[in-house]
């Protein structure tokens, strides 16, 4: 922030419903706190946005919508407290890169965090490294049990709902007529069309895809590469066979990888 100018302060207050019942969470005692902090420290109040009602730990909110589109008529953020801002660290991070970007400040009065100074700055760099290992610690446990319930042919890891199937009861079930085109698909890469002219085919013809858009060359790529539309299920270096009925026999699915590879492509793993 340029010293010679006169820094502008967005005030930003929120109260929850629980929040309302406690003592020194009123919006009034909020303002009066952070007025007079703007005071003590010669800053201008380039605006107050108040959120009454509203839980932090959602991004949703009236008035801090409106204060992050309003952000040229201030050059720093200020709070009472960090959690009035934002009680899920991730969106409190993600608002931190936002006012970086923006060339914006944060101030959170009782906590002494003011990122326009050098220990300010280092205190956040602290809390965003801690963020980031709870992330990636969240991660290595999520990936140990997926991996751990593929090495256990553990049934469904997670996935959008592929092509030719729909999801219920935490299984798949063949879906009749997308599960015709699917068969196509592989008859006639077999009977010599490219993928190109497949995607060509499908879209000419105005057969729609699960999201009922466009097809595009991936997306045959995808389905004539998966095992599981011959019943497996493939995760990371994992192939396991799963208890849904399969749309293609695995006789047809390695014929199919043996046409893609002599054709220069990059076929899947045979079974």
């Amino acid at each position: 922030m340029d010293a010679q100018q006169p820094i502008r302060a967005a005030i930003y207050t929120r109260v929850s419903t629980e929040d309302q019942a406690k003592e020194g969470f009123s919006l009034d005692a909020q303002l009066d706190k952070l007025i007079s902090y703007c005071k003590a420290r010669d800053w201008q109040i380039g605006g107050e946005y108040v959120d009454d009602g509203y839980s932090g730990r959602y991004i949703k909110r009236p008035a801090y919508s409106r204060m992050m589109d309003e952000a040229d008529k201030w050059d720093v953020l200020l709070v009472i407290k960090m959690d009035r801002i934002h009680r899920n660290s991730k969106n409190f991070m993600l608002m931190m890169e936002h006012l970086k970007q923006q060339g914006k400040e944060f101030v959170s009065m009782t906590e002494s965090l003011d990122t326009s100074t050098a220990m300010g700055r280092f205190v956040m760099d602290i809390i965003q490294r801690i963020a980031q290992l709870e992330s990636e610690q969240i991660g290595e446990r999520v990936y140990i049990g997926m991996e751990q319930k593929a090495k256990t042919n553990g049934g469904m890891l997670g996935f959008n709902i592929p092509y030719g199937y729909f999801y219920s009861d935490g299984f798949l079930s063949i879906h009749r007529e997308e599960a015709i085109v699917v068969e196509n698909i592989y008859s006639w890469y077999k009977k010599g069309k490219s993928m190109g002219e497949i995607t060509k085919m499908l879209n000419d013809t105005k057969v729609p895809t699960k999201k009922r858009g466009v097809w595009a060359k991936k997306t045959i790529s995808t389905i004539l590469k998966n095992p599981l539309y011959c019943g497996y299920l493939r995760w990371q270096e994992y192939i396991y066979r799963s208890g849904h009925n399969p749309i293609v026999d695995v006789v047809n699915f390695n014929e199919i990888q043996d046409i893609i590879a002599d054709r220069g492509g990059h076929p899947s793993k045979k079974l």
